[in-house]
């Protein structure tokens, strides 16, 4: 006897709209990041003080992998996930309320990063009540997928869920370690992580937030739409499986290699460095199975600017993640990090990964959406060949520019000196690669505004269209799977990765060359016991989605828990205050100015125990030097020269004047002018609480420091002024640009405490 059946529908229009949202936030990320390249070369673009380029730079790397992929990313998995799961979304209401609340959040982050309401901390650059936000409306959209779980009406799990579970959990994970700080007011916090702690947790957060937003999503998107494009299955199954369990697991691991010669632990460098070497196998084994998948259907390939795009896209994945182990290198590292190499990476894998594969899907979806046929195949093809060379001579402009800037900064004359001692010679030198990269960046976003008016044409030749599906009235009996949830657990596969991954955690307590080896050893022992389990065991495994979804957290997990226990829970701050006393109130004020307008976006404050840069700069950096800073300053770019050392290499005046026009103490600088800084006041009335909230965090303030840090700021700002008088210059005591000098100066050269425990207010006269 047949079962009744009846017709579901989808709940497509919540696709719709973040289509909608994916390709209008995608014109403003990329708008604002063609600004933001231009003034490096068009410093006269940066119009104080809400567009200046530190404080337009954070809102669009925001806009690009929160606003425009984050978005796209809904859009993919809302659609594939009720048609893989053959079932409609649990809650429209919880749909919606992700919705409006994800677009409420990046309204709130470009409100409030051009007001220089700011962590510092990068891709978490958002205040604590939008971090709170961010973790609800994640919450929420979890539940609603995992409820959709719940009630599915198929049972095994395709690989493109797997992936969506993964970034789920992993992604809430990520949020909330490391937005974890202490409010001050509703729009400043610190972070509750000191200095080398802050910065691996950061780098913790902010590689696998690349991972696990830009990466895993797309990834199980790949799956879903390329097989549908292509009307082909996926390449290999067994490879899908390798390549979601090995990527899921060492992923989490590799964060560390973007702190590789810094004042990092050694072991975690390598243990990044190690995982991120590893994460090319895997990698690269998703990029065949999506490359071969199209491969079946080649000649359609030529001719279908869906697929076009989908295999640039896929072919970028493949460089990029190629790439990424090639910089994790340390010899490697020395050369390109702090340059626009990594610039280049970071864009290849969002604007050619990312960028590309969300093209690709939009052409294929919206004219699903909307019923009807997209409006011209030849938009499509000429955005595919706008955004193809955009993107290559946005990446080969800044190679040649990161390459050319890490040879110079490093190189030395015969006898051992700096051939290129003035850091603006370096910058005067990648003038033109800055102008191709707009000029490429240009194209992208030409290609873009294209690629919008074609989906307006088709959505308008068309009527909103939500898919359907024949289901039974009541679900038959499922067959009992082969094996049970305790079978799966005992299994061989389970049992010595669970073997390998206790023998991993010991692998950063070896050198490099063999941590490699035994590293390499461990997959493949790991992988070995997988391949060889047969389909069964795995396909067992899919039926079973609680138990899948705990495996998943499980391998995610192990390798940040191995990485920050250690780091941030053990290791204690180890500095004395009488030698390396905290940051004076007005100093303290002045770090506040100085993370607001964004100087760590140009700037570091990391000397790594590199030759060229010990001349360049002095003694390295060392765990002591950043054990006050809440958050950590380190940077990840140098626009400017590292700052670490500069306390005392320059008069109060030459700041001032510094600070105010740029141009007129250094010529062909392209630093923005902050003259709104000598007019702004510092609030020190709220300077105690900031002092009482450091004390909170560990830092060892005294009780009258705190009750006395308005006056004790003011006398450090008067004695300022007074320097600069004596050089023609009058500036208020209590100013912004005063507080900033009083930072600068400290930086590299903290003043002991006199036998009263207090910081004396007068510095040595320059």
């Amino acid at each position: 006897m047949t079962a009744a059946t009846r017709r579901e529908v989808f709940d497509d229009e919540i696709t719709r709209k973040f289509v909608i949202a994916s390709v209008g936030w995608g014109i403003v990320g990329l708008l604002v990041g063609l600004v933001v390249a231009t003034q490096l070369f068009v410093p006269a673009l940066n119009v104080g003080p809400y567009f200046t380029f530190g404080r337009l730079r954070p809102l669009h790397t925001n806009a690009i992998i929160f606003a425009f992929v984050g978005n796209m990313m809904f859009a993919g998995i809302y659609y594939s996930s009720q048609r893989l799961l053959r079932t409609r979304m649990a809650s429209p209401a919880l749909s919606k309320v992700h919705f409006w609340g994800w677009q409420a959040i990046i309204v709130a982050a470009a409100i409030t990063l051009p007001l220089g309401i700011t962590q510092s901390k990068e891709y978490a650059e958002l205040e604590w009540p939008i971090d709170i936000a961010i973790a609800v409306v994640w919450v929420l959209f979890g539940v609603n997928f995992f409820l959709t779980l719940k009630r599915r009406r198929e049972r095994h799990l395709y690989v493109g869920v797997w992936f969506y579970i993964a970034t789920i959990i992993t992604v809430a994970v990520l949020h909330v370690v490391n937005s974890l700080s202490l409010p001050l007011d509703a729009t400043k916090s610190y972070s509750i992580y000191p200095g080398v702690k802050d910065a691996l947790v950061q780098w913790w957060y902010g590689h696998n937030a690349v991972a696990f937003v830009l990466t895993t999503p797309i990834l199980g998107i790949m799956y879903y739409f390329v097989p549908k494009a292509a009307e082909r299955p996926v390449y290999s199954y067994r490879l899908s499986i390798v390549h979601f369990w090995a990527l899921v697991f060492l992923y989490i691991w590799a964060g560390p290699h973007h702190l590789l010669y810094t004042a990092l632990p050694p072991w975690a460098q390598t243990l990044g460095m190690v995982f991120s070497l590893m994460l090319w196998a895997p990698s690269w084994g998703g990029m065949i199975n999506g490359l071969l998948t199209l491969r079946s259907n080649w000649t359609k390939v030529r001719t279908d600017p869906v697929l076009k795009f989908f295999a640039a896209a896929i072919t970028f994945y493949g460089m990029a993640t190629f790439e990424g182990p090639l910089l994790s290198i340390k010899n490697v590292s020395a050369l390109a990090h702090y340059t626009d190499w990594i610039v280049a990476h970071v864009h290849a894998g969002a604007l050619g990964w990312n960028g590309l594969m969300a093209a690709g899907m939009f052409y294929w979806l919206v004219p699903r959406l909307y019923g009807t046929k997209l409006h011209s195949d030849k938009l499509a093809n000429l955005h595919f060949w706008l955004a193809t060379f955009g993107i290559l001579f946005y990446v080969a402009a800044l190679w040649t520019a990161g390459i050319a800037q890490g040879l110079m900064l490093r190189a030395l004359t015969p006898d051992g000196a700096l051939a290129h001692p003035d850091f603006l010679e370096t910058v005067m030198a990648i003038r033109w690669p800055y102008i191709f990269r707009a000029v490429g960046g240009g194209a992208y976003l030409a290609g873009f505004v294209l690629m919008a008016y074609n989906l307006w044409r088709t959505a308008r030749s068309g009527q909103p269209f939500d898919g359907s599906i024949e289901v039974e009235e009541e679900e038959p009996p499922q067959a009992t799977p082969e094996r049970t949830w305790q079978q799966i657990l005992l299994g061989r596969p389970l049992v010595l990765t669970a073997i390998g991954g206790v023998l991993l955690m010991a692998v950063g307590l070896l050198p490099p060359i063999p941590a490699v080896v035994a590293t390499c050893a461990i997959g493949a022992l790991v992988v070995t016991a997988w391949v060889t389990s047969g389909g069964g065991y795995h396909h067992a495994l899919e039926g079973k989605a609680f138990l899948f979804s705990v495996l998943t957290v499980v391998a995610v997990l192990i390798g940040g828990v191995a990485e920050l226990v250690p780091a941030v829970v053990l290791t204690s701050r180890g500095v004395d205050p009488r030698k390396n006393p905290p940051y004076t109130p007005l100093q303290l004020e002045g770090r506040d100015v100085y993370v607001r307008e964004g100087c760590y976006t140009c700037h570091s404050q990391m000397i790594r125990p590199l030759y060229a840069e010990t001349l360049r700069y002095g003694n390295p950096s060392t765990i002591e030097e950043s054990a006050w800073d809440h958050p950590f300053q380190w940077g990840s770019k140098r626009t400017g020269p590292d700052l670490a050392r500069v306390g005392g290499k320059y008069p109060d005046v030459w700041h001032q004047k510094h600070m105010i026009e740029p141009r007129a103490v250094t010529a062909n600088s392209i630093m923005p002018a902050y003259p709104h800084l000598a007019t702004a006041r510092v609030d020190l009335d709220r300077t105690s609480a900031k002092l009482r909230a450091m004390r909170t965090l560990g830092i060892p303030y005294e009780q009258a420091e705190i009750d006395g840090a308005k006056a004790h700021a003011l006398a450090e700002g008067e004695a300022v002024s007074t320097r600069l008088r004596a050089d023609g210059v009058t500036l208020a005591p209590d100013t912004e640009l005063t507080a900033l000098i009083a930072y600068l100066q400290r930086l590299g050269k903290p003043t002991p405490k006199t036998a009263d425990g207090a910081a004396p207010v007068a510095q040595k006269e320059h």
